[in-house]
């Protein structure tokens, strides 16, 4: 259909670009969450880097990946954020880190670098914590084999998730 000469060539001059602007930004829209922020990617790679370094600093062999845990810890960040809550599973078969920041965002090695930040508050001479230190000795700890991370996000908060298998933080254990 010919707008000039349906409308008139003054109206059709001025409808078109509105026309077509309506369209660019319905275009654009597509797919977009609702409150407007697209889901952040992060590389299953540099998080297992980031826990591969900690653990080769004290001797600990490598984690490898693991699909099955990461698809564990999204669902659990997802419920989090859902829930408006921050704990731990109940009943969770897995070791487990969670981290929660507000008012922005972290890189994946980021949060991992987070956990390992607690490394001067664990004595290795006496296998005891002088303030938190459970995050740094699961990151660290030797017989786990496994890990799988999962992030999720709202407005205001993201939340880290990663699961460990097996667990440790055992008591009495060393973690290395």
């Amino acid at each position: 259909m010919n707008l000039s000469r349906a409308l008139g060539p003054s109206v059709a001059s001025v409808v078109t670009p509105v026309v077509i602007a309506l369209l660019l930004i319905a275009v654009a829209m597509t797919g977009a969450p609702a409150h407007a922020q697209h889901m952040p990617t992060f590389s299953a790679r540099e998080l297992l880097d980031a826990h591969n370094s900690a653990r080769r600093e004290v001797g600990s062999p490598p984690l490898v990946w693991s699909t099955v845990l990461a698809n564990h810890a999204k669902s659990w960040a997802e419920q989090l954020i859902a829930k408006h809550d921050f704990a731990h599973q109940p009943d969770n078969p897995h070791g487990e880190n969670l981290l929660m920041i507000s008012g922005g965002m972290l890189a994946p090695a980021e949060a991992v670098r987070a956990w390992i930040a607690e490394m001067p508050d664990y004595d290795p001479s006496s296998n005891t914590c002088t303030g938190v230190c459970v995050h740094y000795t699961q990151v660290v700890w030797r017989m786990t084999h496994a890990v799988g991370c999962g992030m999720a996000f709202d407005d205001n908060r993201q939340v880290w998730v990663c699961e460990y298998d097996p667990p440790g933080n055992v008591v009495g254990v060393r973690p290395y």
